[in-house]
Order: structure tokens, then C-alpha cells, then sequence
């Protein structure tokens, strides 16, 4: 056997070389081409003539060939270039690997763990998503927990963080089949290093099965110094004609020093038959609390999901879904976060969901977050959602947060009613806070709702 050595210096050098003697070929054919491209007659008759044509013509010929000649030298000495680059970049990275080797082992070896590197993703065993590995102790980001693939089967956790980054990301939750139709939840996504990083997002709910609902999205993963919370999953779908889809994972809180929380949305109900799922409620957070994810719109028939909360922090809450295209109600809105001590200001009421069907009621709308002990304004309530075009009342309107007066929170407004239906009621205000207006009378039958 015949071993090839490879130094990356003398290729670079074997690259410039090349490129020099390719550089001394065009000076000569570019000295050569005003005597050979243009060759005068030796005399003024046609046969001289002629014969200068020919040796004209001739070195016309040449400085074409010559030209891409040179073409093809160009690209051979970029590729030893790039071979001498590709080389030492190698090099370096097996002394760089070396080095890490070298200081991962003693905390390898006592702990399990490296001091330096990301975590490897877990795999799927037996049709059940392993977690991810935690990264260095150091630095270095969790791994991604992996994919189920069985029914009800949780995805596998994120791998945590160690002092410096990021959570891995939680894996899917397996999806359901003909005997079990029911949807896995999502893997919670892996804890942010404890002085920076975001914690990983929570894995998507798997898919339900025939009649079966989705399942749950994963718990984000929690920052702890600074950086933001990791997102909850987002619920699971139905993929066939009836079944729920699954809720959406709660957002995990950010960090104690700095960073917000996160949320996850709800998953849509089937195209048939079934509701939306709940969105996921926001993450706690000093600065700024996550906000409520939106709930999941129902198919043909069924109710919208709730919105999920606003976290703690002033987060804004979500909304509710729509309910189905023939029949069901819109998702109830979520309450707004409430202020902290940092945050002062209480975040705003989620809106109801929309009937957007033939019949079906609005979805009450959420109320705002208190200011945080009276030092801050309190959110304004959501608006109530319509209801359906042919029968349904409109949702009420959330009331709104305590705050300093006059500055507490406004009351939302009604949602209207559509043909048949009597008009949400208007929100409160709070503290000095104006009231929502009630929602407007169903035009053929219907009273419009009370003020706030």
C-alpha cells in the first residue's frame, strides 16, 4: 500500500508558483500578439498578401487557445489554492480536537460530562425519543432531544446547558395510528446556561390519529441569569376528518436577570370535526413576561381554543381561536400578564375568538394584568369576539387591570352579533380606566350589549 503525504505549505507554495508561471505565459503571448495576429506583406502582390493572411490567421488562432489556456490555468491554480487551504484547515481542526480532547477528559471521566462542546441529539429507541446530551459544563449548547415515533410516546427532553448556552430543543411527540389514535406530547426543551442563554423550545405534540387528538406541546426550557425562556411546543394536530388538537405547551420563565418568557400556540382541531387546542401561557419574566399564545381554530365543526395567560411581567395574553366554518364558538381570550416590580405595567387581555360559522357565540375576551401594587397602569382588556353570521352573541369584553388612578386599565369592547344575537357586554374599567362599549344587536333580532 502506498501512502500519499500532504503538506499544506508546499501546496499553497506549488499553488503560487503556478500562478507566477501562468502570470510570465500572458506577458509573452500579449508581447507576441501585435507581431503575429498582424502579419504585414513582404510585397504588394496577391501572393504575399495571401501568405501574411495565413500567418495572420495563425496567430489569431493561437491567442484564442492561448486564452483558454490560461482560463483552465486560472482554475487549476484556485483548486491547489483550495486543496492547501482545505488541508490546513484540517490540520487545525484535528490539533483543535486534540486540545478539546485533552481538556474534556478529567471532567469526561468524573462527570460524564465535557467542560467544552455541544451535546450530542438524542436518537429514537423502540419508538421512543432519547434525550439529548447536556453540553460542557463550561460552554457549550444541550442537545436536541429526539422523535417519537409511537403513539402517546413524550419526545425526548432537551439537553441542558452548562454555564454558558443554549437548552436543546425538545423533541416531537410520537404520532397515533388506528388503534391508538392519541398524539404523544412534545419533549421539554433543555435549561439555558446559568449565567447566559435561552432555554430550548419544547417539542411539537405528535399528530393524532383518526378521531384521536393531538398531543400536548413540551414545556420550554428555563433560562436562569440571562436570556429569554424557551417557547412552549406547539399542540399536536389531527390529521383526519375528527379529533382535538393538542394544547400548547406553557413558555418557560426567562432569566432572573434579563430575558423573557415564551409560549406556545395550540394546535388546530380536524378539518371535520373537533376543537382547537388551548395556546400555551407565557413565561414569567422579570423585564418582560412571555406572552399567551393564540388558541387553535376548530375545522368545520367545533369551538375555537382559549388563548393562553400573559406571563408575569406585563406579558400580552393570546387569543382565542375561531370556532368551526359551520358550527362553534370562538375561544375564550387570556388574561394579561401583571406587572412587576420592573415591569410595572399590567399586559393587555387576550380578544375572544371569533364564530365565524353559521352559528356559534363570540369568544369572551380575557381581562388586562394589574400594575404591579399600584405603581404601574393596569392593561387594557381584549375585545369580545362576533358572533356567528346566522345565530350567536357577541363575546363580552374583558375588564380591564388595576392600575394607578386615573390610569388603570381600559375595558374592552363587546363583540357585535351578526343576523340573530344579542351584543356583548363591554368590559370594565378599572381605576379610573374608561369602559369598553357594548357590541352591537343581531340586525334582524337582538339587543345591543351594556356598556362597560
Amino acid at each position: 500500500m502506498s501512502f500519499v503525504i500532504a503538506g499544506p505549505q508546499a501546496v499553497l507554495a506549488g499553488a503560487a508558483d503556478a500562478a507566477g508561471i501562468g502570470s510570465a505565459i500572458r506577458e509573452a503571448n500579449a508581447l507576441a500578439a501585435a507581431q503575429t495576429t498582424a502579419v504585414e506583406a513582404a510585397a504588394a502582390d496577391q501572393v504575399s498578401a495571401a501568405v501574411a493572411a495565413v500567418f495572420g490567421s495563425h496567430g489569431q488562432s493561437y491567442q484564442t487557445v492561448s486564452a483558454q489556456l490560461a482560463a483552465f490555468h486560472d482554475q487549476f491554480v484556485e483548486n491547489l489554492a483550495a486543496a492547501g487551504g482545505a488541508y490546513a484547515s484540517a490540520e487545525a481542526a484535528n490539533v483543535q480536537q486534540t486540545l478539546l480532547d485533552l481538556i474534556n477528559a478529567p471532567t469526561q471521566a468524573l462527570l460524564g460530562r465535557p467542560l467544552i462542546g455541544n451535546g450530542a441529539d438524542g436518537g429514537t429507541v423502540g419508538g421512543g425519543g432519547q434525550p439529548g446530551a447536556p453540553g460542557g459544563l463550561l460552554f457549550g449548547n444541550g442537545g436536541r432531544g429526539g422523535d417519537s415515533t409511537g403513539p402517546l410516546a413524550t419526545g425526548g427532553n432537551g439537553g441542558p446547558a452548562g454555564l454558558i448556552g443554549n437548552g436543546g430543543a425538545g423533541g416531537r411527540g410520537g404520532s397515533g395510528n388506528a388503534a391508538i389514535p392519541f398524539g404523544g406530547t412534545g419533549g421539554v426543551g433543555g435549561t439555558g446556561g446559568w449565567l447566559f442563554g435561552n432555554g430550548g423550545p419544547g417539542g411539537p405534540g405528535g399528530t393524532g390519529g383518526l378521531g384521536g387528538a393531538g398531543g400536548r406541546g413540551g414545556f420550554g426550557g428555563q433560562a436562569f441569569l440571562i436570556g429569554a425562556g424557551g417557547a412552549g411546543g406547539i399542540g399536536g394536530l389531527d390529521a383526519n376528518a375528527g379529533g382535538n388538537g393538542g394544547d400548547g405547551g406553557n413558555g418557560a420563565p426567562g432569566g432572573f436577570l434579563y430575558g423573557p418568557g415564551g409560549a406556545g400556540a395550540g394546535g388546530d382541531g380536524g378539518m371535520l370535526f373537533g376543537h382547537g387546542g388551548a395556546g400555551g401561557g407565557g413565561g414569567f419574566g422579570l423585564l418582560q413576561g412571555g406572552n399567551g399564545a393564540n388558541g387553535g381554530f376548530a375545522g368545520l365543526w367545533g369551538h375555537g381554543g382559549a388563548g393562553g395567560a400573559g406571563g408575569t411581567g406585563g406579558g400580552a395574553a393570546g387569543a382565542g381561536g375561531q370556532g368551526g366554518l359551520l358550527y362553534g364558538g370562538g375561544g375564550a381570550g387570556g388574561a394579561g400578564g401583571d406587572g412587576t416590580a420592573v415591569h410595572t405595567n399590567g399586559g393587555h387581555g387576550g380578544n375572544g375568538g371569533a364564530a365565524i360559522g353559521l352559528i356559534g357565540n363570540g369568544g369572551h375576551a380575557g381581562s388586562g394584568g394589574a400594575g404591579f401594587l399600584g405603581t404601574g397602569p393596569g392593561g387594557a382588556g381584549g375585545d369580545g369576539g362576533s358572533g356567528a353570521l346566522l345565530l350567536g352573541n357577541g363575546g363580552a369584553g374583558g375588564n380591564g387591570g388595576a392600575g394607578i388612578p386615573p390610569v388603570g386599565g381600559a375595558g374592552g369592547r363587546g363583540g357585535n352579533a351578526q343576523l340573530i344575537g344579542f351584543g356583548g357586554a363591554g368590559g370594565h374599567g378599572v381605576d379610573g380606566g374608561s369602559g369598553g362599549a357594548g357590541g352591537e344587536g343581531g340586525k334582524l333580532l337582538g339587543q345591543p350589549g351594556p356598556h362597560g
